[in-house]
């Protein structure tokens, strides 16, 4: 069976979800839904996606852009069987009265409280778990980072503390009402929500996270420290399981990768689609081991780290894949992405 997917709101992660469900053998993509024209609509439309109006949008607008509309958001969900909500944050609870007349599953952003659906997910972290709900919340694209993370280190060697300093971008490259300025600020909520966040796939796991905005655009850093309840052999161990887990992209030193411009540019040369990094990234180099206490960074990619998530959450919806690993091979197939290397 082929899942027939809406998405609704087609901004930074939902023109990214979009593409990756036409890439499925799997989904079909029924349509996206946008409030207003604008050139990601025109997009939508040069690749043949069949686009509605939603969120009080007036279709003539559109129409006046020359951008043909099949519909509204009604019309959308009556011809789908799951709808993945990209709106804006916020405006996903908001939606949630509408899909529930509809009688359609959902899969609500990380930008929702984590009570917007019937559980968080992570595909590494607890897929299993979610399989069959009518509900779920891809976690966002820090929490994501840190549970495909804690999916390692909890089942190797045990994790007695995690204590993480997210270095957060200021804004996505698109925007403009904010952006980079001349200064680092501090986020004064103490520790930071991203702990609770990640406890909501897995509960009890013992982090504590701070975060700092700085003046970038193009990725989040993790500054971690884990004291770890086993010790791994060396640093080779800690790198090797890593490796051999998806969604990671180690680099090493004689590649020259300095920090995020470089590995943005090597998501440029890659060209999997919209110059995304879907990966955790790690530096052989960042990474160090004291007996039990690990230290390491990693960087997230805020625009399309939740991109595959979405796809694996769907299925796990539909029971539509043997297990969690089966799914996130044959999303990653799909979308271009390396398969891991055996440890």
């Amino acid at each position: 069976m082929r899942i027939r997917v809406a998405v609704n709101g087609y901004g930074t992660i939902g023109k990214r979800v979009a593409d990756a469900v036409n890439r499925q053998s799997d989904m079909t993509l029924v349509g996206v839904a946008k409030t207003r024209p604008s050139f990601e609509a025109r997009r939508a439309v040069e690749k043949g996606y069949r686009l509605y109006v939603t969120g009080g949008g007036s279709r003539d607008e559109f129409e006046a852009a020359g951008l043909p509309v099949a519909g509204g958001l009604d019309d959308l969900l009556r011809d789908a069987d799951i709808v993945v909500d990209a709106a804006p944050d916020k405006v996903g609870a908001e939606n949630r009265a509408i899909y529930a007349r509809a009688g359609k599953p959902v899969i609500f952003q990380g930008g929702e409280k984590a009570n917007v659906a019937e559980a968080s997910f992570n595909a590494l972290g607890n897929y299993d778990a979610c399989r069959g709900k009518r509900s779920l919340r891809v976690v966002s694209c820090n929490t994501t980072g840190l549970a495909r993370a804690a999916a390692v280190f909890r089942a190797r060697w045990g994790v007695e503390h995690w204590e993480v300093t997210l270095v957060r971008r200021a804004s996505d490259p698109a925007e403009t009402k904010r952006g980079p300025i001349n200064g680092i600020l501090p986020t004064f909520q103490l520790p930071s929500h991203h702990g609770p966040d990640v406890q909501t796939i897995f509960p009890g796991l013992p982090i504590a996270t701070t975060a700092v905005v700085v003046p970038t655009t193009l990725m989040h850093v993790h500054v971690n420290h884990l004291r770890l309840e086993r010790a791994p052999s060396g640093p080779a161990e800690v790198l090797d399981a890593l490796r051999a887990t998806p969604r990671f992209h180690l680099f090493a030193r004689w590649e020259h990768v300095d920090g995020t411009p470089q590995v943005m540019e090597y998501a440029r040369d890659r060209g999997i689609g919209h110059n995304d990094m879907m990966e955790n990234v790690v530096w052989e180099d960042g990474l160090r081991l004291e007996g039990r206490d690990l230290y390491f960074f990693q960087a997230i990619h805020q625009e399309s780290i939740v991109v595959p998530e979405n796809i694996d959450a769907i299925r796990a919806v539909f029971d539509a894949a043997k297990d969690g690993p089966a799914s996130i091979a044959q999303t990653d197939r799909a979308l271009g992405l390396p398969p891991p290397r055996a440890a």
